[in-house]
């Protein structure tokens, strides 16, 4: 595999932990609020989230950036 792929897929998989990271806890915190068992259920929403996102930027990404590519020229 290409070194620059491997550095694309590297970038999403850690863009993927930080950002589902970060909003699966926001939303939680928001709407159930900090109780007992918070962290265990933020974990199962977090993993969700990131099962989901993933596949959306591998898939969604390069075509993505390929149109802000053409609009930036």
């Amino acid at each position: 595999m290409h070194i620059q792929m491997k550095r694309k897929i590297a970038f999403a998989l850690s863009m993927g932990v930080v950002t589902t990271g970060i909003i699966s806890f926001s939303l939680m915190a928001m709407n159930v609020g900090l109780v007992d068992g918070f962290a265990f259920r933020w974990l199962g929403a977090w993993a969700m989230s990131y099962a989901i996102v993933i596949p959306a930027i591998l898939l969604i990404g390069p075509r993505l950036q390929a149109q802000v590519d053409r609009l930036i020229r």
